[in-house]
């Protein structure tokens, strides 16, 4: 068989829960060491960077409050491709991504709402504004929310993946708000100055320290994808086992 044809494969091997346990419990411990290690670089450069002209030693919460924004918008992004999984492509695991990652990425929209209240308070006199992007980011957050209530609040398995998906898909038009917000209104949130099309504003200085950092978390929160998702692939198996072993009791009395 040839490379080329091997690789399909080797896809929809993954597929297959137990091979992706399997895979997942190699990659954990590497996947952990590599964001601890890239974490503690970024930090290290992030207390090494000069201090902004107007904020001062404040700036530094720039190093952690992007990469949880970036991450919040990332990890809604990965649940809309999963959604797409559960009704289009009918993937084994789509359900599994997708419920595991709500909660994660929860988290980290909730820490980007903290830490840029604590980041706005002395720049902006106030610990909070309702203008467009901190507005859409809020509503991103009750969207995390909805989405882990909703999947609780439904029993039948198959019921919840497609009730997920599809409220997932519909929130995903949030996440150009959010990321267009500022230039398609006038908001004290400052424009984007990374990811431009005339190239980043920031300076190196500060740059580099904020993108060790981004991607530092980013391999962090894929570990604790994995991480998740095994999990959850390890409670559905005990689920099904006891409604199995509920079954052959009932059997047993009739």
């Amino acid at each position: 068989m040839s490379e080329t044809s091997q690789r399909p494969r080797r896809f929809i091997d993954l597929a297959n829960p137990t091979r992706f346990v399997a895979l997942a419990d190699r990659l954990v411990p590497w996947m952990a060491a590599l964001s601890a290690l890239l974490l503690a670089i970024g930090l290290y450069l992030s207390f090494a960077a000069p201090e902004d002209y107007q904020q001062g030693s404040t700036v530094r919460i720039m190093y952690i409050h992007v990469p949880f924004a970036w991450l919040a918008m990332m990890c809604y992004s990965l649940m809309a491709l999963s959604a797409l999984g559960t009704l289009v492509w009918r993937h084994p695991l789509a359900d599994v991504a997708l419920k595991s990652a709500a909660p994660i990425g929860a988290v980290f929209t909730a820490l980007a709402l903290a830490t840029g209240s604590i980041w706005g308070k002395p720049m902006w006199g106030t610990w909070w504004v309702w203008d467009a992007r901190l507005t859409s980011v809020f509503v991103l957050f009750l969207m995390y929310l909805g989405i882990l209530a909703l999947t609780r609040a439904i029993d039948d398995p198959a019921r919840s993946a497609r009730a997920a998906a599809v409220i997932t898909l519909v929130g995903f038009i949030n996440i150009p708000i959010i990321k267009f917000s500022v230039d398609w209104w006038n908001t004290l949130h400052q424009p984007a100055s990374v990811f431009r099309i005339d190239g980043p504003t920031i300076d190196p200085s500060m740059l580099w320290p904020l993108m060790v950092m981004a991607l530092g978390f980013t391999v962090l929160f894929l570990t604790l994808h994995v991480v998740a998702m095994r999990t959850e692939i390890g409670r559905r198996r005990v689920v099904a086992m006891r409604q199995v072993e509920a079954r052959r009791a009932d059997r047993a009395r009739r």
